[in-house]
């Protein structure tokens, strides 16, 4: 069940205080909610594994004067348990808590019939946007119990709730990412104050939806802008909703075509 949130109105200070990490944050959506969350008053942790970009984010958002962001350079194709154990740390010893982490980064890979696709294309696919989303909740779980109605937000895909041909690893992932927040969130239910949830963003005007589909006219399609409502709720403004284990669709929410 998807909220309605036609009359949402999110405050200015809706996320003052709250600390929110953000996977994939130098880019097309991740970037918007990055801009947007600390035009809000949080304090967002950036994990992206361009320094360039991490750092002209950095000065986009100190320059419009919100709080400054933390910058975690973090490259997500080979990323092992070590590696989500140091960033763990890292935020753990900066801030002692951790209140929202958004797993935003993900990868198209080709889009082949399964029968051709090349195996080492189908692991970088699923060790960035499956594998490294699990391990880095596993280890961001004691630093997440510290925050204040914490939340780990999956984005997820049409093609990951109905796998469709051609769509190969990435479907495969977005399918196992939503296996993985639903465990998470029944394994936690009355055990943990951490809730999790995922979120269809829908076609989007950015370039992976470009990638895969180059004859689509992109100004038929809401910018990450236009859904920076949907994920703002989610971590702002969802605390009387029954948002654990919810597979949320941000169109839907918002009354987007």
């Amino acid at each position: 069940m998807n909220p309605t949130l036609n009359t949402f109105t999110p405050a200015p200070d809706l996320l003052a205080g709250r600390i929110i990490a953000i996977t994939g944050a130098t880019e097309g959506i991740g970037r918007a909610l990055a801009k947007g969350f600390a035009a809000h008053g949080a304090t967002v942790i950036a994990l992206a594994r361009n320094l360039e970009r991490l750092e002209s984010l950095f000065d986009e958002i100190v320059s419009a004067g919100h709080p400054e962001p933390t910058l975690q350079p973090t490259d997500l194709e080979g990323f092992r348990a070590d590696h989500a154990q140091q960033l763990a740390h890292a935020i753990g010893n900066q801030f002692g808590r951790l209140d929202g982490l958004l797993h935003n980064a993900s990868l198209l890979g080709p889009r082949l019939p399964l029968s051709h696709y090349d195996p080492a294309a189908f692991s970088q696919v699923m060790t960035v946007n499956l594998e490294s989303a699990f391990l880095l909740t596993q280890a961001f779980l004691p630093v997440l119990e510290e925050g204040t109605d914490p939340l780990v937000l999956f984005t997820s895909s049409g093609v990951g709730r109905k796998p469709r041909a051609y769509w190969g690893a990435y479907a495969i992932s977005k399918a196992g990412t939503e296996a993985v927040m639903q465990l998470f969130a029944d394994e936690g239910e009355n055990l943990s104050k951490v809730r999790f949830a995922s979120l269809n963003p829908g076609g989007t005007r950015t370039n992976m939806r470009a990638q895969a589909f180059p004859g689509e006219d992109p100004m038929s399609l809401p910018t990450p802008e236009d859904l920076l409502p949907a994920y703002l709720w989610c971590f702002g403004a969802a605390q009387d909703f029954p948002l654990n284990g919810a597979a949320l669709d941000a169109r839907a929410m918002l009354g987007l075509n």
